[in-house]
């Protein structure tokens, strides 16, 4: 237990709660007993509503969880980089069992989703220190330099950003140099309706999947009466197979930071909050020393950027391991200390979000792009991309390419552009706009990437990720992994969600074992058909958007699947199941 906590906390107010919890767990491993009844105390709440925080996220532990906390991620692309063969290194080396800790108390192994690090699996956190491209001699070595006293830190990697492509022509919109002040210094010339007119003609929309259009949301925050007001950087990158905002983060902070001082100044606030997922307090300590460097320049603070009467500031909160939360309802929960429960829609957040004021949540690319656009000028932006479409997009590529990493590709490139860039081995099946996005066969590499909608060819919108699966890999597998990950991180809220994720996975693992039917495609279609419907949130309306998509695209390959005799008798038999102890464990 943590003894004094109260007078380590200037801050009684429960938006503080996520602070106060990573404190503990780090300190300590875990949360205790007694902390949970100090935190109920001090924040003036219940025992069972503090307990009902601290269950919610995944970074946080009621029991000890080793001197090294190694969090091994279990995504799909993790999977067919090599992730089994890690999991029994890791387990073989440190003489503990996954979701357990040895019996020294030394290592804790736990799995988790997605940790950002698509590019570069398999990976794994120790300590919230990243690894990565791991190997079993590679791990051996770790777990024996740990062992011997080594601190993870000063063994960590420094993941590489892996910026494979820019436009030519020097129409690269994201990772040109970037100068910090040059686009406030615009802002008093141009005024918060000219940073309207601005983005209103650029097109911006918002890049975090909604593709709202960015001028509409700022301007309805900006008209609000209530004050004060907010603006909110949503970094909780937690789709599978997406990382381009950690490079973001990593190469081009400044202009995250001037896009939310730029969103302050729009909307008529003077606070900033940047969400960081869990998974990346590595890169922590960079956007504290960035956001620092804007202070001391006089571009934070008061009269921000030389701006009378503006005073604008940002602080990080670091989440602490929920998929939900990347749903800005959820988030906003999670920022006021909350579960991450997404909120039922009576008010948008730009009327009433965080602290019930008006709010704006953008992410990271959003925001970096505002500050661009106001940079270069939306008109030089528009003429980047395609009429309807103009600018560029960030595009994380992963799984079965010679070249994974970021790209940054013009509106209108194609997936045959993309997929000969990254020199894709074999592509069949990509999965675009992680699991919850679209999935498309490699018949239709044709298809541009944009954000319009043709009636005579459909263009794709990526979110941000592009997952690439050859014909050597079992489809199935593939949207088991995503299953697996849906039922996990549903937050239990809604009923058609929390039951039907459950479902859902195990129709897909008769599926997997020969014993389904035509009957059980169709109930798989009907789950998904209700929780598109009646869902609270993004997770629960779009957790089945891929497998619904898959069974219509690839109706030859489920049709391989099923039992055809209809005996339920064609179980398949697993070889390497049924020998897993015999290869551990034989002398």
């Amino acid at each position: 237990m943590n003894n004094g906590i109260e007078k380590r906390i200037p801050d009684p107010s429960q938006t503080q709660m996520l602070n106060r919890l990573w404190e503990l767990q780090k300190s300590n491993g875990y949360i205790h007993d007694d902390d949970i009844k100090e935190l109920a105390h001090l924040f003036n709440l219940s025992a069972v509503e503090v307990e009902g925080v601290v269950s919610f996220y995944h970074f946080f532990h009621r029991k000890p969880t080793g001197k090294y906390t190694i969090y091994l991620n279990n995504s799909i692309i993790a999977d067919i980089k090599g992730f089994h063969r890690i999991k029994e290194t890791l387990e073989r080396e440190t003489s503990a069992t996954f979701e357990s800790v040895d019996r020294t108390g030394t290592f804790g192994l736990f799995l988790t989703p997605c940790i950002g690090l698509s590019d570069q699996e398999p990976s794994a956190l120790i300590n919230f220190y990243p690894f990565i491209n791991l190997n079993v001699s590679r791990v051996k070595d770790i777990i024996a330099k740990l062992k011997n006293g080594v601190l993870p830190e000063t063994i960590c990697d420094a993941p590489a950003d892996n910026i494979r492509y820019t436009p030519a022509s020097g129409k690269s919109v994201f990772f040109k140099e970037f100068i910090p002040g040059t686009a406030i210094a615009k802002l008093t010339d141009i005024q918060p309706l000219g940073v309207i007119e601005e983005l209103k003609k650029s097109e911006l929309a918002g890049r975090g999947g909604a593709y709202y259009p960015t001028w509409k949301k700022w301007n309805a925050a900006k008209v609000q009466a209530a004050s004060p007001k907010y603006v909110v950087c949503n970094a909780d990158e937690g789709e599978p197979g997406t990382f381009k905002d950690r490079v973001l983060m990593n190469t081009q902070a400044q202009s995250l930071i001037e896009g939310m001082i730029i969103c302050g100044y729009t909307i008529g606030a003077a606070y900033g909050i940047v969400y960081l997922r869990g998974e990346y307090w590595w890169l922590k300590n960079k956007l504290d020393e960035a956001i620092n460097d804007y202070r001391s320049k006089g571009l934070l603070g008061k009269n921000c950027g030389g701006i009378n009467d503006f005073d604008f500031d940002i602080r990080i909160q670091m989440g602490a391991g929920s998929y939900v939360c990347g749903e800005e309802t959820a988030l906003l929960e999670s920022l006021e200390g909350k579960r991450g429960e997404p909120r039922t829609k009576w008010f948008f957040p730009v009327e009433r979000g965080y602290l019930q004021q008006p709010t704006i949540i953008n992410n990271v690319e959003t925001f970096c792009a505002a500050a661009r656009i106001i940079e270069m000028s939306a008109d030089q932006y528009i003429k980047i991309g395609i009429a309807g479409s103009p600018g560029t997009k960030l595009i994380s590529v992963s799984g079965d390419c010679q070249l994974p990493g970021i790209y940054e590709i013009e509106w209108g490139m194609t997936i045959e552009e993309l997929l000969q860039l990254c020199k894709a081995d074999d592509p069949y099946y990509m999965q675009v706009s992680g699991p919850s996005g679209e999935c498309i066969s490699v018949e239709e590499k044709f298809r541009r990437i944009s954000m319009l909608d043709l009636l005579g060819q459909k263009d794709i919108r990526c979110g941000g990720s592009f997952m690439i699966f050859n014909k050597q890999r079992d489809l199935v597998k593939v949207l088991l992994n995503f299953s697996e990950f849906f039922k996990n991180e549903s937050c239990g809220i809604c009923t058609p969600c929390r039951a039907g994720s459950f479902i859902i996975q195990r129709k897909l693992e008769r599926l997997d074992n020969g014993l389904a039917n035509e009957a059980d495609l169709e109930e798989l279609k009907s789950w998904g058909t209700i929780m598109r419907n009646t869902s609270r949130c993004g997770l629960g309306k779009t957790a089945t958007s891929s497998l619904i998509m898959a069974m219509d695209k690839f109706h030859d390959y489920f049709e391989t699947k099923l039992d055809k005799n209809f005996d339920g008798l064609n179980l398949k038999f697993d070889m390497n199941a049924a020998t897993k102890d015999y290869e551990e464990y034989k002398i």
